[in-house]
């Protein structure tokens, strides 16, 4: 991933942050190596059982939508 891509994701991420915390959750971006973006979801989020949904659904999908299709996002556990 270039350092523009990068800085695309965390502009992203930060953005989606606000639709998480809207419902009492929230995320922090964990770390980004080559096309893994592992970020960990808290609060509500974090013990939600469409918590997968958020990922992949929503996050990772908007990610390959505006990055790269190659983007990968997974929950740090």
């Amino acid at each position: 991933m270039t350092q523009d891509q990068e800085t695309q994701v965390k502009e992203l991420l930060e953005s989606l942050r606000v639709n998480l915390q809207n419902d009492g959750g929230d995320m922090e971006l964990v770390s980004i190596q080559d096309n893994l973006v592992t970020v960990r979801l808290l609060g509500h989020c974090a013990g939600c059982p469409y918590h997968r949904q958020t990922l992949k659904g929503g996050i990772e999908r908007i990610l390959q939508e505006q990055v790269s299709k190659d983007i990968v996002v997974e929950n740090a556990d």
